[in-house]
């Protein structure tokens, strides 16, 4: 790890200069700089400098752009943190990074209760690119995407454990992410006790089980809490089929929160499903739940033979696109998916249709809504828009911190 000595150390200032008319997103204060935007690397001592090595962006004129961290062996190769050109970036300045995240957390969220679950660290939103910090009940699950924020971990760990005293930290790495970054992260206990799998949280009045060890992401999609209570206000009455259900976060909402009257769940993962059992049972709603296993687009095909229908269909796939070349694929997906799903959906019903994908646009998400109504010939009225909520917030700067999407439709 880089010492902060090492850092505060500036008799080698590396400039990493951009080309010409490619600097204007980072006078904007967008934080990816890619290779193929840099002009080049200069520093007095002429070598090429090592990944976490804290950089300085000038553009070719000679203006000094922003301050960020170094890494050659991502495509990323500068992400960027301070735009003051009198900024260093230290323990005091991660710091003072770190608590402008908690403070916000602080103020919508109780994090002293043993039943809270929020982000408290998001990345680029919350100026720290790269990390992600989940709080569970009083333990933190932290993810690093930059490997030049990586090097800094046992620095930033130290931070996290001073400002909010967790019961133990956890590290979880993002699938892709030791191949895009050049990551050598170990997953597991860092500070304290290990958590109990499961650990318990609350979200508006419905209690879900956890396994941040080896649950999918952080081992829970904070991110639809406010969806769940959203689309569970269409719920009363209703029989749901719950596609991609995870741990049963909507459909056990809907029952528990809606009035609905029955889930039928499918997700592909058993370790999924056991949660969503045992979520069921927490809740009082086990009688009311049937889960599946099964590939869901495929389920939803032996549902149609069945003649199986529903009042409901929630739709929450997993990411579709992780380039932009895979953009025109995963719209395709989705219209695929949701044409599939109103097959089972009763005239009158409700269709909540989600995409976690940020390279899909909002626009292009009910674009393809509008060509799934063509296509199946039904009039879907789009009742309710939703994104992420507080806690995930959208840096006004960098477009890709949006990301989340929910459409709740009425089907005719």
């Amino acid at each position: 790890m880089c010492s902060d000595s090492k850092m505060r150390d500036t008799s080698d200032v590396v400039r990493v200069v951009v080309k010409p008319r490619r600097a204007r997103p980072f006078f904007g204060r967008h934080p990816w700089v890619f290779e193929s935007a840099i002009d080049g690397v200069e520093s007095q001592t002429g070598k090429e400098p090592e990944a976490g090595t804290a950089v300085q962006l000038w553009s070719t004129e000679g203006r000094f752009i922003a301050h960020g961290l170094w890494n050659p062996n991502s495509t990323i190769r500068v992400r960027l943190y301070s735009w003051q050109q009198s900024d260093i970036i230290n323990e005091d300045f991660l710091t003072a990074r770190v608590q402008e995240a908690v403070q916000l957390r602080r103020s919508l969220f109780n994090l002293n209760d043993e039943r809270t679950g929020c982000r408290l660290i998001f990345s680029e939103a919350d100026n720290l690119s790269g990390l992600t910090v989940d709080f569970y009940g009083r333990f933190l699950l932290v993810q690093f995407t930059s490997l030049a924020l990586y090097l800094q971990h046992e620095l930033i760990v130290g931070i996290l454990a001073r400002e909010l005293a967790p019961k133990g930290i956890w590290l979880r790495t993002e699938k892709g992410m030791r191949e895009a970054e050049g990551l050598q992260a170990v997953d597991g206990l860092i500070v304290g006790k290990e958590p109990p799998r499961p650990l318990f949280i609350d979200a508006h009045g419905v209690q879900f089980g956890i396994d941040v060890v080896q649950g999918q992401k952080t081992g829970f999609y904070l991110d639809q809490r406010d969806n769940r209570l959203a689309a569970s206000r269409y719920m009363s009455g209703r029989r749901i089929l719950d596609g991609f259900c995870f741990s049963g976060g909507f459909g056990i909402t809907a029952l528990c929160q809606g009035g609905a009257t029955a889930v039928v769940g499918i997700d592909s993962s058993e370790s999924a499903l056991k949660l969503a059992s045992a979520n069921a049972e927490l809740n009082n709603v086990a009688e009311h739940c049937k889960f599946r296993r099964g590939d869901v687009r495929a389920e939803l095909e032996t549902l149609k033979g069945q003649d199986a229908t529903f009042d409901a269909v929630i739709l929450d796939p997993p990411r579709m696109a992780r380039s932009r070349g895979g953009i025109g694929r995963a719209v395709k997906g989705y219209s695929r998916l949701n044409l599939a799903g109103l097959e089972l959906l009763r005239p009158g019903g409700i269709l909540v249709t989600c995409s976690c994908s940020g390279l899909v646009s909002s626009e292009e998400f009910r674009e393809m809504i509008s060509d799934v109504a063509r296509t199946s010939e039904r009039t879907i009225q789009i009742l309710e828009q939703h994104s992420q909520p507080c806690d995930h917030p959208v840096s006004a700067t960098c477009a890709e911190t949006e990301y989340l999407k929910m459409l709740i439709c009425r089907v005719l």
